[in-house]
């Protein structure tokens, strides 16, 4: 998930003016009414003039009600989370690897579940981002790299994130689709630790498989050239952990979706009946739960 060459200054612009109006949604929220007339009896009631000179101190100063805020005001501060992705990207060179209309389609889910769990593959200059925009819920980033997750949570410690060891080459890819494809294993929906599918990850975090996510991000491990693991397990994995949710759906989004792993693999494994919609290079499947309802065949 880290930056590529693309159009930096105009995707860090509309960055900053999301926020920024997202920033303003927030104060403009914030409700303001007046007092009531029966509050305002009360107070003079509690406080009379008694006295000309006090009613001229009156007059000379203004009134407390003119400098507090209203009881019926709600004060908003912005989250920790945004004002840190504010400066961050604000003081930064290094952008998101997504175009705005492709955050967008996420962008869209998370503004409905938020609060929730967001389940992420791949650390990047675009995390904070996703932290921000799921305020109050719980965001995880599982990386393949460890140099680099030292390196990030250097910047930005805040951020929670695993080290994940991938076993296979890209160059496998077409030796694994045919083992996805014809293993009955492979559509068995299961914990991916005990899978006897060869795509399932079984190295995941304990933390990460005893969860329930509500929207998970394929945006790696590293996938454009013949040494790098590629995305064939990733995706099959965020399927399974998808399927094995107890109850509800999972939104899932693979990125990169106009190179041939990533397209076929997303098709074959999260399904096009599940597919919800593609923007660009992403790709947006629906997955229900195969543990509420028994008897759902791998893919519609």
């Amino acid at each position: 998930m880290r930056s590529k060459s693309q159009s930096p200054i105009n995707l860090k612009l509309i960055l900053i003016v999301f926020f920024l109006v997202f920033l303003l949604f927030l104060v403009l929220r914030s409700t303001f009414s007046p007092s009531s007339p029966q509050q305002t009896q009360s107070s003079s009631l509690i406080h009379p003039s008694n006295s000309s000179e006090d009613q001229e101190t009156t007059e000379d100063k203004p009134s407390s009600s003119s400098i507090a805020c209203p009881l019926t005001q709600t004060c908003n501060k912005i989250s920790p989370s945004l004002a840190n992705a504010l400066v961050h990207y604000a003081t930064s060179n290094v952008t998101p690897q997504q175009t705005s209309k492709e955050i967008s389609v996420s962008l869209r889910v998370l503004e409905k579940k938020s609060p929730c769990n967001f389940l992420v593959f791949g650390l990047g200059h675009d995390s904070l981002m996703w932290t921000a925009l799921n305020h109050n819920g719980r965001t995880v980033f599982l990386e393949e790299d460890k140099s680099w997750i030292e390196q990030i949570q250097s910047q930005l410690p805040n951020l929670e994130s695993h080290h994940i060891i991938y076993d296979t080459r890209i160059t496998q890819a077409d030796e694994l689709m045919e083992i996805g494809m014809s293993n009955e294993d492979c559509k068995k929906v299961t914990d991916p630790r005990f899978s006897k599918c060869q795509l399932a990850l079984k190295g995941l975090p304990k933390e990460v498989l005893e969860i329930d996510w509500d929207l998970i991000m394929v945006d790696a491990p590293t996938g454009w050239h013949d040494g790098a693991p590629g995305r064939m397990s990733a995706i099959y994995t965020a399927g399974l952990i998808a399927r094995n949710k107890e109850n509800g759906e999972t939104d899932v989004f693979v990125h990169d979706v106009d190179r041939v792993v990533e397209d076929q693999f997303s098709k074959a494994f999260l399904c096009e009946g599940y597919l919800v919609e593609q923007e660009g290079r992403i790709r947006h499947f629906n997955i229900p739960s195969h543990k509420a309802r028994l008897g759902r065949t791998f893919c519609p």
